[in-house]
């Protein structure tokens, strides 16, 4: 029981080791690349 104990505070001490949490930066948008897919595609068993 103690270990549990134990496990159970260093887990929740760990929480918030490195500070508050930050929210993540946005994704950065690239310039178009010119690419373009199209097509169809299908799956299944024939008999």
């Amino acid at each position: 029981m103690k270990r549990l104990a134990v496990l159970a505070f260093v887990a929740l001490a760990a929480c918030g080791a490195d500070g508050e949490p930050e929210r993540p930066d946005p994704p950065q948008r690239s310039p178009g690349l010119g690419i373009s897919l199209s097509g169809t595609a299908g799956m299944g068993i024939r008999g």
